[in-house]
């Protein structure tokens, strides 16, 4: 096996990843190794911002994980993608960048994470940021990811914008800033009319030039060695070949709240019980690795609709066309932004600290797609809620399948096992439901079709609550921050039990932030990076 040195090796070239990489690396006497299991970031899909419905369901670009049946959901199988490319699933999501609420984080460090409160995590939320108000308080106005809101004018947003204060909810410009509540336009990770992934922030810029970090592509983590209890290298491999790389310094995981618990439990830090039973030598008994897995859960809400700005009509195949080309060729277009005529943040009882739903709204279907005159028949024109409910209390868990790094992980969400999730999201339906019965927004809309407005009573959706629960792909926690028993990662993000390994991604959160997960993501890529350099 080819043996080569690192001081620095980080293994997963994600959100997260690509971040670590890039300030582990500023120092050019610094070596750093970044490994990514899939390939290159050049596909169209990948940069075109309304192609991310087509390349999360592109096998060559995606972990093809799935779920186990989910017995609260009709045991149903559940597709989880998850970006299997330079990026990570920064290049194959849709882009909305929004951190948590202030309380989220400050819930962390209630927790025992030391460090993680709000005051802490700001400065790397701002360091990351070049967001469209330039900078101020909330915001950092020079940070390698370009942030900007969507245009949503011809999709009815100030008509949605009214009809939200007609139902008392206040408007907000941001919704990471001042006021964390209320309806907002979306914000969205897009420069120049493409998306702004982490490899485009932090690889593309300047790291990618760097002769002392080596990005070693469709190279798949196999086990990390250990002499002793420390972490000394990687075994992975490439192009059918196995290779090792030695750490100096340290081995950072970046795969993943998939992928870094499943890297753990190969190298033999896990359950004692499951790794034994599958043969895997055990190094530290850590049983909190895979546990305490989160998701957010949504329901969908869809009205038929008579829009003055159909994109549906965009989606004919000769227009589609031609934006395809308008955006390849000028970087503009309508498929060069996202498609949402705003996000609306509620609490569901007035009496909590912070909303608990989010109903990100759009004028379109989520699953429309080019039309033929003739051929296939156009989709009608609608409105399409997605009721997230931001902090569910349903918990799950990730376990090996077999000692095989090629081989699947087992992946049991348990979504909508608690029954305070159900009440909430029941709740975030009706409020969707009366934002749309609401002027101005009202004189649009026609017939609601999903569910249907035969579904009313909680006895209803009890019934269709199972195949209406869908997956929003921001799993956090199976490899949690804190100092229980429960706990694989001390707040510095060092490994319990070993040495010379830490982890720094979405498994860290010992709590799901109540937003898209990407931005606290690459923030959790920051500071642990600032960490590792001042030897935190």
């Amino acid at each position: 096996m080819e043996s080569r040195s690192f001081d620095y090796i980080v293994v997963g070239a994600g959100s997260a990843g690509c971040a670590v990489a890039n300030r582990l690396s500023e120092n050019p006497a610094t070596r750093v190794l970044l490994l990514e299991a899939g390939g290159a970031d050049d596909h169209p899909y990948l940069k075109m911002p309304l192609g991310f419905l087509q390349a999360l369901q592109n096998p060559a670009l995606t972990w093809t994980y799935k779920t186990a049946p989910e017995p609260y959901l009709n045991n149903r199988v559940l597709p989880l993608p998850r970006g299997r490319v330079l990026g990570g699933s920064s290049s194959i999501n849709g882009m909305v960048h929004f951190r948590g609420h202030p309380l989220d984080f400050d819930e962390w460090a209630a927790l025992g994470c030391d460090g993680w409160a709000y005051k802490d995590v700001l400065p790397y939320f701002k360091r990351s940021e070049n967001h469209w108000s330039g900078g101020n308080e909330w915001r950092g106005g020079d940070g390698p990811i370009n942030v900007i809101k969507v245009d949503a004018t011809h999709f009815l947003a100030d008509e949605l914008k009214e009809a939200a204060r007609n139902c008392g909810y206040q408007a907000t410009d941001d919704y990471d800033g001042a006021v964390n509540e209320g309806i907002a336009p979306v914000q969205v990770a897009i420069e120049s009319g493409a998306r702004c992934s982490s490899a485009r922030a932090y690889l593309d810029s300047v790291a990618r030039n760097r002769s002392n970090l080596v990005i070693e592509k469709n190279a798949l983590a196999q086990k990390i060695d250990f002499d002793g209890k420390r972490a000394r290298r990687v075994v992975y491999e490439k192009n059918g070949q196995t290779f090792t790389a030695d750490a100096k310094s340290e081995i950072i995981l970046c795969g993943g709240a998939y992928n870094s618990p499943q890297l753990l439990m190969l190298s033999g830090i896990g359950p004692a019980g499951d790794l034994t039973a599958l043969g895997v030598p055990l190094l530290h008994n850590l049983k909190g690795v895979g546990a305490n897995l989160q998701e957010h859960v949504r329901l969908p809400n869809q009205f038929n609709a008579e829009l003055p700005n159909s994109f549906r009509e965009q989606l004919r195949f000769d227009r589609a066309a031609f934006s395809f080309l308008n955006w390849m060729f000028f970087r503009r277009g309508p498929f060069a932004n996202q498609i949402a005529s705003g996000m609306l943040l509620v609490k569901t009882d007035p009496a909590l600290d912070r909303p608990d739903i989010q109903i990100m709204i759009s004028p379109v279907r989520v699953d429309a797609n080019i039309w033929f005159p003739g051929i296939r028949k156009a989709m009608p024109d609608c409105f399409y809620s997605s009721i997230c409910l931001l902090r569910p209390e349903s918990r799950g868990r990730l376990t090996l399948e077999s000692a095989d790094p090629r081989a699947y992980p087992r992946i049991q969400l348990n979504m909508l096992e608690n029954t305070n999730d159900r009440k909430k999201l029941l709740e975030g339906m009706r409020i969707s439901r009366r934002l749309f019965e609401t002027a101005p927004i009202s004189k649009y809309v026609r017939e609601e079709v999903i569910p249907g407005a035969q579904y009313q009573t909680e006895e209803d959706f009890a019934g269709i609550m199972p195949d209406l629960g869908g997956v929003v792909h921001h799993p956090v926690g199976t490899c949690s921050m804190g100092k229980d028993e429960m706990s694989v990662v001390d707040p510095s993000l060092r490994v319990h039990g070993v040495d010379g390994l830490r982890i720094a991604d979405a498994s860290v959160m010992p709590r799901l932030v109540g937003a898209n997960t990407n931005a606290a993501s690459v923030m959790i890529g920051e500071k642990a990076a600032d960490m590792i350099l001042h030897q935190q």
